[in-house]
């Protein structure tokens, strides 16, 4: 099939960083969507992978040649709250060498308890894991760091959760699957050996342009601030909201991780929140910036004592580093909404241009979206200000940002429509989907969906059906852990 499985994580690390653990059978295990592009770039035979004994692998029926499954370990601040977690219903096959060098991790989610599942059932049910899926593929065809997923395979046993669900195991890839909770996880078992090791393995794997000068240790950690910036920065130019920003679920590597209850923001208001959970709106939107800072500053507490042996000093080196994250926001933020507005150059009001434009899509609902689709068609914009005053207003304020640059229309009108999506996750098109998957087992509007979110740049396809908004008045939307 084309497994090159290497195992460094668990050759290189301490057992208190990892424990073995076999998968658990499941009854029927049948592919139910297998990622071919994926499969190919991992070097994988991707209809060997779509046989029975490529469904027995997925399944957890079977292990891939050179498999050494693992479970992880890891703590967490959760919703705030510090706790031991580890992966519950995760197990870690091994690193593929894929054939361009890249070493990524397969990861098969639902496959059983592991030495952490807290008495949880180890399982996942259906619906999640095509969300998972289905969202994570989005992301990367929109350009943003993120897991991915190679196959989903039904288990043909239930699962029960509020109520009896189809099971089923997610395959996921990713560069690896160290968070910062890895970090709480050393630091709070006072193992100063460990941490270091950890550290040490991260920068080798992840940044290994740091070398070894200087203080590697608070290099890396202004490295991760910086690649956290940066992608958190692409989440809210997307509209995309995480939804359960616990520190075990930020990715020491700057990929989005841990796909729960996700979603794609339709009318703009930074208050946005999807989660069942999230009560008080703690991963809002709007609060994503923060929340990832404070978990950044949660990292930096873990890693103190390797910053410095002075804890004084260790403090202003973190405290140093973490300053840097909201600028550093700030700019990756401006120049992304900058591309989005089609501004070739800076100027000093442009902050306000950009913030006065959300500020007019929160009055009036507008769908954040479509909003910055319609301003990429010159046509639809001057349209949309004759019938809107207050829109008007910004409009030719823009226009006059516009025709200060020397740049031709064409070139401005095609910078937008490389950075403002035709299509995202529309959260009703993706409950369509998982509906019609779990309840009929009907995989034609997943299948349908995943092709048209492999093109999210795709605008000369009219796809009215993927890109309207949910019709208004209807229930509130919801999403859900799954666990």
């Amino acid at each position: 099939m084309g497994w090159r499985l290497a195992h460094t994580y668990a050759e290189q690390l301490p057992g208190l960083f990892h424990s073995p653990v076999s998968p658990t059978p499941v009854r029927h295990p049948q592919v139910v969507v297998l990622n071919a592009p994926l499969a190919e770039t991992l070097g994988l035979d991707a209809d060997a992978l779509s046989s029975d004994e490529g469904a027995a692998i997925f399944g957890g029926n079977a292990l891939p040649d050179g498999a050494r499954p693992i479970a992880q370990a890891y703590a967490g601040h959760q919703f705030g709250h510090f706790a031991t977690l580890g992966d519950g219903r995760a197990i870690l096959l091994g690193e593929q060498i894929a054939p361009d060098g890249r070493r990524l991790d397969i990861q098969l989610k639902g496959a059983g308890p592991t030495p952490y599942s807290r008495r949880g059932d180890g399982r996942a049910a259906l619906g999640a894991m095509l969300r998972e899926l289905i969202i994570s593929e989005a992301m990367h065809a929109l350009g943003i760091p993120t897991s991915r997923s190679l196959a989903v395979v039904s288990t043909g046993e239930p699962v029960y959760r509020e109520r009896t669900l189809a099971g089923a195991v997610l395959t996921r890839v990713a560069a690896s699957h160290i968070r910062v909770g890895t970090f709480e996880w050393a630091a709070a078992h006072r193992d100063h050996a460990a941490l270091a090791a950890l550290a040490d393995y991260t920068r080798r794997r992840h940044y290994p342009g740091i070398g070894d000068a200087g203080r590697p240790h608070l290099a890396l950690f202004d490295a991760v601030v910086e690649r956290q910036a940066a992608l958190v920065a692409r989440w809210q130019l997307v509209g995309f909201i995480h939804g359960v920003m616990n520190t075990d679920n930020m990715a020491l590597s700057g990929e989005t991780i841990d796909y729960g209850p996700c979603a794609f923001m339709d009318a703009y208001d930074p208050a946005t929140v999807f989660s069942s959970i999230d009560h008080n709106g703690r991963y809002a939107y709007g609060n994503q910036p923060a929340i990832a800072q404070w978990n950044l500053a949660r990292l930096a507490e873990a890693m103190l004592p390797l910053f410095d042996p002075r804890q004084e000093t260790a403090i202003e080196l973190a405290t140093s580093a973490m300053d840097r994250f909201a600028s550093l926001f700030h700019r990756h933020w401006m120049d992304g909404m900058r591309a989005k507005l089609g501004l070739l150059a800076e100027e000093a009001d442009d902050g306000a241009l950009a913030n006065d434009l959300l500020e007019w899509m929160q009055r009036s609902g507008a769908d954040y979206t479509n909003t910055f689709r319609m301003l990429s068609r010159p046509g639809d914009a001057g349209q949309a200000a004759v019938r809107d005053a207050a829109f008007a207003a910004w409009h030719t304020r823009w226009r006059s940002r516009l025709q200060r640059q020397p740049q031709p229309e064409a070139e401005v009108v095609a910078r937008m429509g490389a950075h403002n999506p035709a299509v995202i996750p529309r959260n009703h098109k993706v409950e369509e989907a998982l509906a019609a998957a779990t309840e009929a087992g009907d995989m034609s509007a997943t299948a349908r969906l995943l092709e048209v979110l492999a093109s999210p740049w795709d605008h000369e396809r009219d796809r009215p059906a993927f890109s309207s908004p949910p019709v208004p008045g209807g229930p509130a939307y919801q999403t859900f852990c799954g666990t």
